[in-house]
């Protein structure tokens, strides 16, 4: 049976493959970038660089790590950290684009645009959140289970709400995140995006 574990360094790379293989919306990506460690530079590790205390795995039976969550309980500090510490080791292999066109291109541009005041929803849900499950672990409750850890312990810490964006096309993580109680909120065009205030 699987289990939910604390986050640690040694899951770094398990963590790439985990983005990688569930980052298309909710499929595998692999291929589509030049780069497949792309994904995870953006969505999953810095997260563990900046707070490994909010990120859990969830280890087969095996002892793969077979899916995460990975959050920052604060988004306008964590896009700060980001924008001056994460991405310039990142401006050589990733030089901005000229003109954003492809795929690749937003995302590219997506790492030189985070900034403190960026993202509209921080302000009343200022957490975030990432989570990713391969195929195997679905449909058993991980999901839910890696969710409520996470929610208690931004409970615990005070924080007043979470919010996250997602790909419109995943309709089964929407799906997922309303059965969690979530609300809709505001997201930029092609985008979606959930939240939730903590009582």
């Amino acid at each position: 049976m699987s289990v939910i574990r604390p986050y640690r360094p040694s899951d770094r790379a398990a963590m790439y493959e985990i983005c990688l293989r569930t980052a298309d919306a909710g499929t595998d990506a692999t291929g589509i970038l030049s780069d497949d460690a792309l994904w995870g530079d953006l969505f999953a590790v810095p997260y563990v660089e900046r707070h490994p205390d909010l990120a859990w795995i969830v280890e087969s039976e095996d002892g793969r790590a077979i899916g995460y969550i990975v959050a920052t309980d604060d988004t306008d500090a964590f896009n700060t950290w980001f924008r001056n510490e994460w991405w310039p080791a990142f401006h050589e292999k990733h030089p901005r684009p000229d003109s954003v066109v492809t795929r690749e291109d937003r995302m590219v541009e997506y790492g030189y645009g985070r900034a403190p005041g960026i993202d509209a929803n921080a302000a009343e849900y200022p957490a975030h959140l990432h989570i990713d499950l391969l195929p195997e672990t679905q449909g058993q409750g991980l999901g839910r289970a890696l969710i409520e850890t996470l929610f208690a312990e931004l409970r615990r810490r005070g924080v007043r709400g979470l919010h996250l964006g997602m790909d419109p096309e995943n309709t089964g993580a929407a799906a997922f995140y309303e059965r969690l109680g979530m609300t809709e909120l505001p997201a930029a065009p092609g985008g979606k995006s959930y939240g939730v205030l903590f009582d």
